[in-house]
């Protein structure tokens, strides 16, 4: 099922969260959403979950707006929430026979499909246990059979291996990837490594506005132009090191590295040869380049570069 946003933006007192943003997702497709704190994303998914309406623009969700029938958005929607709210003193089985009442699931097929959740994540040695008496990972689990008891079409899911050891994000992530094979799966999450794990495509948001948009694979090579370097430069003052590196026409942007006066982590022009103008200005200057190493472009780097300013 497909969701396409359409030029949404949302303003609160005068600030836009959400600034003019367009896109599609395919279904059997899992996008990966990233940006910082403050960014737009919850704003985003609240918006087309129908939990808040959009200043302007418009969501469609399996043909339905999020502004005329939000009701029915919200039937083919099921969404985790980064907080994930329980009902603490209730065992697992009845919150979610619970769960699927209020998701219109017919009688008839309720035990069916509780059986299938718990099955599914994990839950079938905790099903009697009280909510409160889980885990943090064990609850993440309950969260996620909540969010899918219905079958939803799209499924939104917020932070979902918060609190998980490495073999639940391990399961939790072939979940993930099991069901965007036929449901439409957004996944927020700060975890980038889990992103390139479980993603089909990234879609990085920043002050509101997207950013990038496309394949892990395909924003590297975006990035290819750039070349990621650590230098280490000794026999010259630090401060006179770092303006002579930012003097060079190849590069980009230089920074200091933590615990190190003669450390340096640098982004170049790749097609310049930044690498030749820094042992080239090490020979000018006297300095003594003892170590220079180049470093593939990462989606941590990608992310860091389109999000910083």
């Amino acid at each position: 099922m497909e969701v396409v946003v359409k030029n949404i933006s949302k303003r609160y007192k005068g600030y836009k969260a959400v600034d003019g943003i367009s896109f599609r997702i395919n279904q059997g497709e899992v996008l990966g959403f990233l940006g910082p704190n403050g960014a737009g994303k919850s704003t985003t998914m609240k918006i087309i979950t129908s939990y808040i309406s959009p200043s302007e623009g418009d969501v469609e969700v399996g043909g339905y707006s999020v502004t005329t029938h939000p009701e029915e958005v919200k039937k083919l929607i099921g969404y985790l929430p980064e907080n994930n709210p329980l009902y603490l003193d209730m065992p697992v089985m009845d919150y979610l026979e619970f769960s699927a009442n209020l998701q219109g699931v017919p009688k008839e097929k309720m035990h069916r499909r509780v059986r299938e959740m718990l099955m599914v994540c994990g839950l079938g040695g905790e099903k009697h246990k009280l909510i409160g008496e889980l885990s943090k990972g064990f609850r993440q689990r309950v969260g996620l059979a909540h969010a899918m008891i219905h079958d939803p079409q799209v499924l939104i899911l917020d932070e979902p291996t918060t609190g998980l050891d490495p073999n639940q994000i391990i399961e939790i992530r072939k979940l993930i990837k099991d069901i965007g094979k036929q449901k439409t799966v957004i996944l927020s999450t700060h975890i980038l490594p889990e992103v390139e794990a479980t993603c089909d495509r990234i879609l990085i948001i920043n002050k509101g506005k997207i950013v990038a948009d496309g394949t892990p694979e395909n924003l590297r090579k975006q990035a290819k132009g750039r070349e990621l370097i650590r230098v280490k430069i000794e026999d010259g003052k630090t401060e006179d090191i770092a303006v002579a590196l930012r003097g060079l026409s190849s590069i980009l942007s230089v920074e200091g590295m933590p615990g190190s006066e003669s450390n340096f982590e640098i982004q170049g022009d790749k097609f310049a040869a930044p690498k030749r103008e820094i042992f080239k200005m090490c020979v000018e200057k006297g300095w003594t380049l003892t170590e220079m190493v180049p470093f593939e472009t990462s989606l941590e780097d990608i992310f860091h570069d389109l999000t910083i300013n």
